[in-house]
């Protein structure tokens, strides 16, 4: 993934200061639901994803690491984790792990398992 998995790849083509709601978000296997939310601090950075009906209207937080690619033009975001990662990822609850350092720390941990090293953010 990335050295860090709470900041954007610098490959990834996101131009800081993009609005990304309602950006389509792709797994390695397909459309998984579109952005709700996002984040672009620095060090903390996320995706918040309406999963729709995919596991029945779930949202979702992604470390922004996750990314490998923006498409503005299509509103199109690529992430390198299946299906079967994000559904297996530790449950997100808007109103309790938005700031949830902890939580963070998990879900990082989660996300880091790929081969990246780093967790959530420190505060």
């Amino acid at each position: 993934m990335t050295d860090n998995v709470w900041a954007y790849r610098q490959t990834s083509g996101y131009l800081r200061g993009t609005d990304l709601t309602g950006f389509k978000v792709e797994a390695t296997e397909g459309v998984i639901g579109k952005v709700d939310k996002h984040s672009e601090e620095v060090g903390s950075s996320y995706l918040v994803v309406d999963t729709g009906v995919w596991i029945f209207g779930k949202e979702i937080l992604l470390p922004a690491g996750a990314v490998t690619k923006v498409d503005v033009e299509d509103r199109k975001i690529y992430v390198d984790r299946t299906k079967a990662e994000i559904k297996d990822a530790p449950e997100f609850h808007r109103n309790r792990h938005l700031d949830d350092a902890e939580y963070r720390e998990r879900l990082g941990l989660h996300y880091g398992a790929g081969g990246a090293s780093g967790g959530g953010p420190s505060a």
